[in-house]
């Protein structure tokens, strides 16, 4: 398969639309068609069920579209990392993505281990909202990231855990579950007018239901401290919670395993020593 003809079928089938997804591309809508019914012979499966109305992706398309925006993403990357790496010394030495709010203590802990190295360059620290270090480090925007499973996919990269903790509920502070030692998953999902925010897919789209739509955990704090919503993080939230908000223990929730992650062909001797430096402080933790 060509990059072109990916191209073409991921822009069909998100669009599910031959029209639109032509616009989209910029071409005419004929060589469109042509393009993906020569894919499907090609493959010898059918990838999309077309009437006069309507096209829908087959199990086989729907499968071709997961893995060509892989592939598509991988070979942007690519790209990204061979014009960065031509920059030579006018740019970052490493650009290391993590989510805004997360992981402050252990992130200021690596980047003092890492500087104190033989060797270090400089470290570009890229803060994001809510999935974006995951998107990030797969287009080659990054280096290398801070991820949180479950919640950050890792498959295809290469990762050391760094820590393991527990999840806590969020709640205004005075509110009545406050002063509980601990609470279960179904205490903070039922509680009323508490509910859960909403944050956006990988689409950018935001999923149907009761909670709020937030973007970035400040937004999330304010509307939790509002009376709006609660929210289950992990444990390591506390260290700089803001005072009108409270943290009480989830027995149950699912503990949250943060990762170093970065790219299997990866050959950068800077990267290679900040995952040392990474290890290094996991090795030391009484």
């Amino acid at each position: 398969m060509e990059t072109r003809e990916l191209r073409y079928f991921v822009a069909v089938a998100e669009e599910l639309h031959f029209g639109r997804a032509a616009q989209r591309l910029g071409i005419a809508q004929p060589p469109l068609s042509r393009a993906i019914l020569q894919l499907e012979r090609r493959l010898g499966v059918a990838l999309l069920e077309r009437t006069s109305r309507t096209v829908t992706l087959t199990e086989a398309g729907a499968v071709l579209l997961r893995e060509g925006r892989a592939a598509l993403d991988a070979v942007d990357a690519a790209g990204r990392r061979t014009r960065r790496a031509a920059l030579g010394g006018t740019g970052p030495g490493l650009v290391l993505v993590t989510k805004a709010g997360a992981s402050g203590d252990l992130l200021s802990r690596l980047l003092d281990a890492y500087a104190a190295m033989p060797g270090a360059v400089a470290v570009d620290v890229v803060l994001c909202g809510i999935g974006e270090q995951e998107r990030q480090l797969r287009d080659g925007r990054a280096d290398v990231a801070l991820l949180h499973r479950p919640f950050d996919s890792v498959t295809g990269f290469d990762t050391e855990e760094l820590s393991v903790e527990g999840q806590v509920a969020i709640l205004p502070a005075g509110h009545p579950l406050t002063g509980r030692a601990h609470l279960r998953m179904a205490d903070v999902t039922a509680l009323p007018g508490l509910p859960l925010p909403r944050w956006p897919g990988p689409d950018g789209a935001y999923p149907d239901g009761p909670g709020p739509e937030a973007h970035d955990s400040t937004q999330m704090y304010q509307l939790i401290a509002l009376g709006r919503a609660a929210a289950i993080l992990p444990e390591s939230c506390r260290t700089h919670l803001r005072r009108d908000l409270a943290a009480v223990p989830v027995l149950d929730a699912p503990a949250v395993t943060t990762v170093i992650a970065w790219p299997p062909h990866s050959r950068s001797r800077a990267l290679a020593g900040l995952v040392r430096a990474a290890t290094g402080l996991v090795q030391h933790v009484p």
